[in-house]
């Protein structure tokens, strides 16, 4: 049996995206910036998958702009919006996916900015207090918290964050990379800057992304060469990774609920699994479904002697998920996430991430495979 366990890392396309992509590169082939018919078509179809985007988050196509991906609009977010603003410290985490920790570092580095860190506890929460006494110490900050880690699945909650932001008028960026598609966001309600997506994360294509610029909240290109997406970002559309985004975003929100229920059934049905069958099994994170992304496990394994090996063989089992530990270890470069919540570096972790598409006969299969392995090393 091959079972795919990796999806936080990248989701499979949900075939009636391929249709629609395929359907646009056989019929549409033309540049959406030129004038003539086909050029025409083809920005129709563009400002279509915007305004569809849009509709979903419950804002202005004109507040979408298409990118290559989530790094990129990150990156969009945090450099343009730190210096079009004149803002000199920012607040984020230690848990931050690398598009925003290393951007944020950079600009520290080259004296842009003034960088603060908040405190996590053990379960990846962050310190919503400290951000409320940095932001009275330093009105009008860039504040940067993800909705969800990725590697964890701690939930961090972004309508009190963005609350607190509008109060000591901070700007605030959130990667919801993890939690789009998967969770409503009535972007309205946030009151937020910047939002970030990336289609492969939500069973569209790799390779485009957005970005939401809130109007209020105005911001020069990060990539110049080109009048595309209004003079917003230059380079020639990504047509048919575009319109998969749209149609994979699309059929997310209509199958939303469904999703959410079978997905958390197989988390909650794997993770009972894994204490009945694996004696000290610990979880990395909040596993409670109130606070914990759904589509995301971390489970830290007894089995120490086998630290560097137990990704290894359950690839050789036909296992797919992801790995990490708390410190570095030879060559190999630690999780910078385990290591800010201190988990045990002993133990190795790893993060089985789930979708639509997994079964409870797949659950069975990678747990019956992990307690053989354990045990052979007990």
């Amino acid at each position: 049996m091959q079972v795919y366990l990796d999806n936080a890392a990248t989701t499979p396309i949900d075939p009636k995206v391929i249709a629609a992509m395929v359907a646009t590169m056989e019929q549409n082939y033309g540049n959406p910036s030129s004038i003539h018919a086909h050029g025409r078509k083809v920005k129709t179809i563009v400002e279509k998958a915007r305004k569809t985007v849009a509709g979903l988050l419950n804002v202005s196509p004109a507040e979408i702009f298409f990118t290559s991906g989530g790094t990129e609009a990150d990156n969009t977010a945090i450099v343009r919006g730190i210096i079009d603003h004149g803002i000199m410290h920012a607040i984020t985490s230690p848990l931050e996916h690398h598009a925003v920790l290393h951007t944020l570092e950079e600009l520290e580095k080259n004296g842009t900015i003034r960088l603060s860190l908040l405190s996590v506890d053990g379960k990846g929460n962050v310190d919503l207090r400290q951000l409320e006494q940095l932001l009275k110490e330093n009105p009008r900050s860039f504040v940067s918290l993800m909705h969800a880690n990725n590697e964890i699945g701690t939930i961090t909650d972004i309508e009190y964050v963005s609350a607190l932001c509008k109060q000591y008028q901070a700007i605030f960026h959130s990667d919801t990379v993890q939690t789009m598609g998967h969770y409503v966001h009535d972007l309205t309600k946030l009151q937020i800057d910047f939002v970030t997506g990336a289609a492969h994360k939500f069973h569209g294509p790799k390779g485009v992304g957005f970005l939401y610029v809130n109007h209020h909240t105005k911001i020069k290109p990060f990539i110049y060469g080109g009048a595309q997406e209004r003079n917003m970002r230059g380079g020639t559309e990504n047509v048919y990774g575009i319109v998969g985004l749209a149609k994979a975003l699309e059929i997310c929100y209509a199958q939303m609920a469904e999703h959410q229920q079978y997905i958390q059934g197989l988390k909650d049905y794997m993770i009972g699994q894994l204490k009945m069958h694996i004696h000290g099994i610990q979880f990395n994170g909040d596993i409670t479904r109130e606070n914990s992304l759904y589509t995301v496990l971390n489970a830290s394994f007894p089995c120490t002697d086998m630290a560097d090996m137990l990704l290894f063989n359950l690839d050789i089992s036909g296992i797919s998920a992801s790995g990490g530990s708390a410190c570095s270890s030879g060559s190999a470069i630690g999780s910078h996430v385990l290591h800010a919540i201190h988990a045990d570096n002993e133990r190795p972790c790893v993060r089985f991430s789930f979708s639509k598409n997994n079964t409870r006969e797949e659950i069975d299969f990678v747990v019956g495979k992990l307690r053989t392995l354990c045990l052979e090393k007990a």
